[in-house]
């Protein structure tokens, strides 16, 4: 299972499962921590404190997000700890990615969704996705497609376009429900519109092989270049196999080649063969 963290709203991690929370919590908090303000407290001090303790978890979010990219996992995991502790989303979401993918410590799908259920229930999109992705994978738990769409579906509702795609995955590739190309495309379209490169992708991919839509070259040219655009190694190398063959577009073999190169400079081992089918060594 592969995990992603974007920036934006802070890190949005996908990826993943509902188990010890509770525990997993209280394992967080620091010894002799409170949780709540002391007895008399007034409500200038008490709003003063939590402003206080806010800044303090985002600093401390910040500085494990700083250890995470540079590969110190333990001390990592140690901040993120404290930070999700007082309350900060971001580190929940950072703890779900690094007990899911085993960095920091041994790979753990229980408390890695007990911290993804965490952020969602503190109304995260990108956590209702991960939870939805790790019933799609079976991951720590059979496979589910009925949650893992229940998932997507409120994680889409919330404006994720990363579920908005996969609710079409699910659509077009008949995981758990009948297959529905037109309600794929649907949802494609949804997320190409918000901006998520692969649906434009998969949109082209559909006009190309004529899912639920007449076949239609170019049609699936214009997707392919929106994604391309957007950094899309795959959609490079579609555009390269529609200049191969001829697909809508005279057969050209340079045109084809330069952007297999530019797919497999992107990592596209598909494109990677496909050169060396061409007789190209990059």
């Amino acid at each position: 299972m592969g995990f992603v963290i974007r920036q934006g709203c802070g890190p949005r991690p996908a990826g993943l499962l509902r188990a010890a929370l509770a525990a997993c919590l209280l394992a967080a908090l620091p010894a002799g921590a409170q949780t709540t303000p002391p007895a008399g407290m007034g409500a200038n001090q008490n709003a003063t404190n939590q402003n206080a303790t806010a800044s303090s978890a985002r600093a401390m979010t910040d500085r494990g997000i700083e250890l995470f990219n540079a590969h110190k996992d333990a001390e990592a995991l140690t901040v993120f700890r404290r930070a999700a502790a007082i309350g900060d989303v971001d580190a929940m979401m950072y703890l779900g990615v690094m007990y899911g993918s085993g960095r920091g410590s041994p790979t753990d799908y229980t408390s890695s969704m007990a911290w993804f259920r965490q952020a969602a229930e503190a109304g995260n999109s990108q956590a209702m996705c991960n939870i939805g992705v790790l019933y799609l994978g079976g991951e720590g738990r059979p496979k589910n497609y009925d949650q893992a769409m229940t998932w997507f579906r409120k994680a889409s509702a919330a404006g994720n376009t990363e579920a908005m795609f996969n609710v079409g995955v699910l659509y077009r590739d008949a995981l758990g429900v009948p297959a529905d190309y037109p309600e794929a495309l649907r949802w494609f379209r949804r997320a190409a519109g918000e901006g998520e490169i692969p649906a434009a992708n998969a949109i082209g991919v559909m006009y190309q092989q004529g899912m639920g839509v007449p076949v239609d070259y170019a049609e699936a040219m214009k997707w392919y270049q929106q994604a391309a655009d957007a950094g899309s190694d795959a959609a490079m190398y579609n555009i390269g196999v529609l200049w191969e063959g001829g697909l809508g577009v005279a057969r050209d073999t340079a045109q084809a080649t330069a952007w297999y190169r530019k797919a497999a400079t992107a990592g596209n081992e598909h494109a990677r063969e496909a050169l060396k089918s061409l007789g190209d060594k990059e």
